[in-house]
């Protein structure tokens, strides 16, 4: 390990401790006293506010507070957590109270005109596939507070030009396909539901007795999502489409590779006309459909869309 390695990770290492001692360091790190004691002072130059108790106890301890130095970060780690922050600016909204551009001013400003001059060079020549971000979700920071909270919420939801009132208790947000999405139980009818972020026109938290753990809401999910008569499906498809999967597929389904490639899962009824337009996009990679429904239902659905185009 490197000294300026060395001295990043001995600074997390002792930002957690009050005191210690040279045996500490040189057990954790495998170097001698003498290197111990020069890290001590280079520490110390780097602002970290370490003293020293004499005697035969002697030891080494941490000034209460006082702000330690900042981590410091390899050039690479600065370029990749820019580049990680510069995602950001696909999205309209976020669970987080923040200027893009007032972040990236900040981080800027941390870095010497050549290292701006590099990274500005790269932002010309790395690209990134994201999906933008394009509708304002007002409550991401409230739905993210509530999460952390474990507690439930009452939202009213637009859908079609209605608003319907719902008790939930979320527990993930995710970012899929240019659009927000909260996960929670909807706590009346004790059922999974996803809502669109940008159609909550209001959300208010309050107590509930029923509040789960979100340990328990995560690893029930799936279980819970799965209703008493969904429906199993199995579907073949070529070995080489299975990017197709990689790249877009959902929690109720799994993909086995072997010497056939096939996906599998379930559905629970009404969710038919969404898995055949999911299956559609696979076009002649698929090689079998299972049950015989699901493929008359993707059967009607290419005939609709043959029609339609003979039509125009």
């Amino acid at each position: 390990m490197k000294k300026s390695e060395r001295l990043n990770d001995m600074m997390r290492y002792l930002n957690n401790r009050e005191f210690f001692n040279l045996s500490d360091l040189m057990d954790k790190y495998a170097i001698s006293k003498s290197t111990a004691l020069r890290d001590i002072s280079s520490l110390e130059q780097l602002g970290m506010p370490i003293f020293a108790e004499h005697g035969r106890h002697g030891r080494y301890g941490l000034l209460k507070n006082r702000l330690l130095s900042p981590i410091i970060f390899t050039i690479d780690e600065v370029y990749a957590l820019y580049f990680a922050m510069l995602t950001l600016e696909s999205y309209q909204s976020t669970p987080f109270h923040l200027s893009v551009n007032k972040l990236n001013e900040k981080f800027e400003h941390c870095l010497s005109s050549t290292q701006i001059n590099q990274i500005h060079k790269m932002k010309k020549v790395l690209q990134f596939e994201m999906y933008q971000h394009k509708h304002v979700s007002r409550f991401l920071d409230k739905i993210l507070a509530s999460i952390l909270n474990e507690s439930a919420c009452n939202i009213e939801y637009t859908k079609e030009n209605q608003t319907k009132s719902y008790p939930v208790q979320f527990f993930r947000i995710s970012a899929k396909f240019g659009q927000w999405y909260a996960t929670g139980i909807e706590l009346t009818t004790n059922t999974y539901r996803v809502f669109r972020c940008d159609r909550i026109t209001f959300i208010e938290e309050k107590e509930n007795k029923t509040r789960y753990s979100i340990e328990e809401l995560l690893s029930r999910s799936l279980e819970i999502y799965q209703s008493a008569k969904s429906i199993d499906f199995e579907v073949g498809i070529a070995e080489q489409a299975k990017d197709i999967f990689y790249k877009e597929h959902y929690p109720s389904m799994e993909i086995e590779v072997g010497p056939k490639t096939v996906i599998k899962g379930f559905y629970n009824p009404g969710e038919e006309d969404f898995l055949a337009n999911y299956f559609m996009r696979y076009g002649h990679a698929v090689t079998s459909v299972k049950p015989e429904a699901l493929k008359q239902i993707i059967k009607d659905k290419l005939e609709q869309l043959v029609n339609h185009y003979q039509k125009i």
